[in-house]
């Protein structure tokens, strides 16, 4: 049975969602691991089974459990002043300095290069807010600023946001263990089918209680900081 047509307009939102999530987007993101290249080196990850573990007992988790809950929260956010205690909470939790920075650095470009394509006056107060050094400008709250502003429903952007940071880890992989292309995709594939169920769980957790317990990560990019060499400058 064919599908019925949608309204040419009932996904306005789309094409910028797109955009803003393709690779293609100046966020300088392949530059950075977030602590995958130390992961490998620690022999945690070595093949394709073992990465598509890591993405399943490791990164979902972490996911469900405090990134997306946070993305959240910064796109229900009622205040500016709210936002920007929210930026200073993410500062807390990120306890290794490579990846408060990494963090930040992202969010800094993604704040920009939405502001060339996309003038707001809520990107602008957040961008004063960074030069005026009352927060970092974290990547999480500018992702959720950029579904505020074109009114990306909040499913969507929780969803492309967990599968942009699962496709990030993938393809770290590509350059760091002996797995190809088609080997990422399945591990990606099969990883991004338990997506719906991390946003669903996420949507469930309240502030009070969003939280993500996983000392291998920090300690992987303590570790990566004081490496003699790598190929990801986080």
């Amino acid at each position: 049975m064919r599908s019925p047509d949608l309204p040419a307009d009932s996904l306005p939102w789309l094409p910028f969602l797109l955009q803003t999530s393709d690779a293609l987007f100046p966020t300088g993101a392949y530059a950075h691991s977030l602590g995958f290249e130390e992961i490998v080196r620690l022999r945690v990850v070595s093949d394709e089974t073992s990465l598509g573990h890591f993405l399943h007992q490791q990164l979902l988790p972490a996911l469900a459990g405090l990134e997306l809950p946070t993305l959240r929260f910064a796109y229900d956010c009622d205040s500016t002043d709210d936002l920007l205690l929210l930026d200073r909470e993410i500062s807390a939790w990120k306890l290794a300095r490579e990846t408060r920075e990494a963090s930040a650095q992202l969010g800094t470009r993604r704040l920009k290069a939405l502001q060339s394509i996309h003038p707001s006056p809520l990107l602008a107060d957040f961008a004063h807010a960074i030069r005026s050094g009352h927060v970092l400008g974290h990547h999480l709250i500018v992702c959720a600023l950029q579904a505020r502003i074109e009114a990306v429903p909040l499913p969507a952007a929780l969803t492309v946001y967990a599968y942009q940071s699962l496709a990030a880890c993938c393809g770290a992989a590509l350059k760091l263990i002996r797995i190809g292309q088609d080997g990422c995709q399945r591990v990606l594939r099969n990883a991004s089918a338990a997506i719906p169920g991390a946003v669903a769980s996420s949507m469930e957790v309240a502030r009070a209680d969003a939280g993500s317990f996983n000392p291998m990560l920090e300690i992987a990019s303590m570790r990566h900081a004081h490496a003699t060499e790598r190929l990801f400058i986080s």
